[in-house]
């Protein structure tokens, strides 16, 4: 066998082994969400799949990833088509999605019931090493888990940072985001558009006072929790030189020893490595997740607004192996809906990845389980 021949051998088998590991309902999603409507020559769910992750996996563009799928005889298709196909696509990669994020026991759902919305950010890099650097801003509810907004900016510059500003805010929407949307500003802005929002408390940007105005003591409030899984909130309001952005309460679980000797090690590291000196308060602080959030109170307890943030957060360790993959890209920057089937698509192959890890790592020594016996 040549050397060719060998790789493609070698090529059919590796696709062999990650079908394996797709939800089993895969190619019934594509028929369902009208995936192959269109297809002329050959309706093939597989080798779509197979195309579209050439350019979502793999970070080949449009025209490349054309070129390589009428090589190996998997479309006959221009860079055009391709397009088109990756945004009829759209509702077939979050069907994949939901399917992945249901086998990780993270309860998500297609009813029309109770959805908050999860904001993030991320920087994507244009193929080519004069490639564009853009910062993707996208938010995506729970727990439908449909993408409902998508912008692109640049790095620099005022107006391109990770904001809830960058967001359309709508009255009743309940947002989840992280600490680099803990700005009173931010909080501001979704609250006199009417919106209610869980935030992660980044406490050297977001100032915290009493009800009466005096500042508030958040470091010695959560040393009051000594064990680890005890639960405090304490009625507050985010401020800033402008004036009340937002008043809410401050919720706070203490971690465990182990979670605490993590973060603490995490700090020194990145302290290390920027050559910067950590306050001990620093340290005080790493040992609980703190939140502010303007859930009301009647509806949410403290505890469940950790509940909703913790369901963010199993998204959020899926979106950080998205983030690692998102720099292999190649950006739709122009059409709405090709950007949505991208970042499904992009999350898709995160989840996959995802999944992959696990598997080599819990199933060995071959890393996959294995299927019904048959005759060599």
């Amino acid at each position: 066998m040549s050397n060719a021949e060998d790789d493609k051998a070698g090529i059919q088998e590796d696709w062999k082994l990650l079908v394996s590991f797709l939800p089993a309902n895969w190619q019934d999603l594509a028929v369902e969400t009208g995936a192959l409507k269109g297809l002329r020559k050959n309706k093939s769910a597989e080798n779509l799949l197979r195309v579209l992750l050439l350019h979502l996996g793999c970070g080949h563009s449009l025209l490349e990833t054309a070129v390589r799928a009428r090589q190996e005889g998997l479309a006959e298709l221009s860079s055009v088509a391709l397009w088109n196909r990756l945004r009829k696509s759209q509702m077939w990669l979050r069907s994949l999605c939901l399917e992945l994020f249901r086998e990780r026991g993270v309860s998500l759902s297609e009813d029309g019931g109770f959805q908050v919305r999860a904001l993030d950010a991320t920087t994507v890099k244009e193929p080519g090493r004069t490639g564009s650097l853009w910062r993707v801003h996208y938010s995506v509810r729970l727990p439908s888990l449909a993408c409902d907004f998508f912008k692109l900016t640049e790095t620099q510059g005022e107006g391109t940072g990770e904001s809830f500003l960058q967001f359309p805010i709508g009255a009743g929407d309940y947002l989840l985001a992280d600490r680099g949307y803990s700005t009173a500003r931010g909080l501001r802005h979704v609250v006199q558009a009417g919106g209610l929002v869980t935030v992660r408390v980044n406490t050297g940007s977001l100032v915290l006072q009493k009800a009466d105005g005096r500042p508030f003591d958040l470091l010695k409030a959560v040393k009051t929790l000594r064990r680890a899984g005890r639960i405090g909130a304490w009625e507050v309001r985010a401020a800033d030189a402008a004036g009340v952005a937002a008043t809410g309460r401050a919720c706070a679980v203490r971690k465990t020893r182990e979670a605490i000797r993590i973060a603490h090690r995490s700090l020194r590291r990145r302290a290390s490595k920027r050559g910067t000196q950590l306050q001990p308060e620093t340290f005080g602080y790493a040992k609980y997740v703190i939140l502010f959030t303007t859930f009301p109170a009647t509806r949410f307890s403290a505890a469940d607004v950790l509940e909703w943030y913790r369901t963010r957060w199993q998204v959020e360790l899926v979106f950080k192996r998205f983030k690692s993959l998102a720099e292999l890209g190649h950006l739709p920057k122009h059409d709405e809906q090709s950007a949505r089937a991208w970042l499904y698509g992009k999350l898709f192959v995160a989840l996959l990845v995802e999944k992959l890890i696990g598997h080599a790592r819990a199933v060995s020594p071959w890393g996959y389980h294995l299927g019904p016996e048959t005759a060599c």
